[in-house]
């Protein structure tokens, strides 16, 4: 007969040791304090700083300045290089993160580690490594000039010097989501008869869709907020190849303030709408982690 062990009660040493937090009330709330102190003067403070200025001279002035033609221009060039840059990268980060997750093939570890490339290297070097590959004087110059085409210095350039400085944010999301959801579900649908194609249109797509927004929003935001990079391969051809924040550099330096803080404001109303973006897609995709993984485990 097994012998029935009597209930024990947890000791006051038992209960402090399963409480966390055993700092008193002050020092967190010191703690606390700083923290928001830190956030609202490096950013609150700079934020509305920006609106300030760009309604300092009153509202019909802030739309004025974004009606000007050198204005109009860079938000367009800005809105074009993200709407090529960022679908090129959703097609590259699904399928890197499908291969490096899913799949075991030699190569794997070089590929993710070249993926997190251009959070190592400095945008103005990958700028300049643009410049000497399709520059004048570059590796593949002389045969772009008697083909009549033009990188540097153009569009094109401005776009690859984006892609490339933005490549990694899809992919870099996703990879751990797929890899956390396992392979179960593909192999069962396979097991069914789906082809790849629908396995993954219809399984894999699904199951990343919030991790996936996550990564494009990011991507986004990084795209239009680009300066380093783009300001190499540019050349800061004024109502041509300038994009919104080359542009509040050009207004900065001749002391146009309030128009480049207007123009600036765009690009803070889009840090702020990604910011909401992002903590709607960081919600969801912690859930669907959390599903993923009670999934596996039943």
């Amino acid at each position: 007969m097994s012998k029935v062990l009597p209930l024990q009660t947890a000791t006051p040493r038992d209960t402090h040791s399963l409480n966390p937090v055993t700092e008193p009330r002050a020092v967190r709330w010191v703690l606390t304090g700083i923290a928001l102190a830190f956030l609202a003067f490096f950013l609150v403070v700079p934020l509305v700083a920006v609106f300030v200025q760009a309604f300092a001279k009153g509202v019909d002035y802030y739309f004025e300045s974004l009606k000007d033609p050198d204005a109009w221009s860079a938000i367009k060039l800005t809105l074009i290089t993200a709407a090529i840059a960022v679908p090129l990268n959703v097609v590259f980060g699904l399928a890197a993160s499908w291969a490096i997750a899913k799949f075991d093939f030699r190569g794997k570890a070089l590929l993710t580690t070249l993926i997190d490339l251009p959070f190592s290297v400095s945008p103005v070097i990958s700028g300049l490594i643009y410049v000497l590959m399709f520059g004048a004087q570059g590796w593949f110059g002389p045969w772009l000039a008697a083909h009549d085409v033009q990188i540097i210095f153009a569009v094109p350039g401005i776009v690859l010097a984006t892609i490339f400085v933005t490549f990694p944010f899809v992919a870099r999301e996703l990879i751990p989501l797929m890899q956390a959801q396992g392979n179960d579900e593909e192999e069962a649908a396979h097991v069914l008869g789906a082809s790849g194609w629908q396995i993954f249109r219809r399984v894999t797509l699904p199951n990343v869709k919030w991790g996936l927004l996550y990564g494009v929003i990011l991507c986004n935001a990084r795209a239009m907020g680009e300066f380093g990079a783009v300001s190499v391969v540019s050349g800061h051809i004024r109502g041509q190849t300038d994009t919104m924040p080359l542009h509040v550099e050009i207004l900065y330096n001749e002391y146009n303030f309030s128009a480049a803080f207007a123009v600036a404001s765009l690009l803070a109303l889009l840090a702020l709408v990604t910011l909401a973006l992002k903590l709607l897609a960081e919600r969801r995709m912690s859930q669907a982690v959390t599903e993923a993984k009670a999934t596996a485990q039943h």
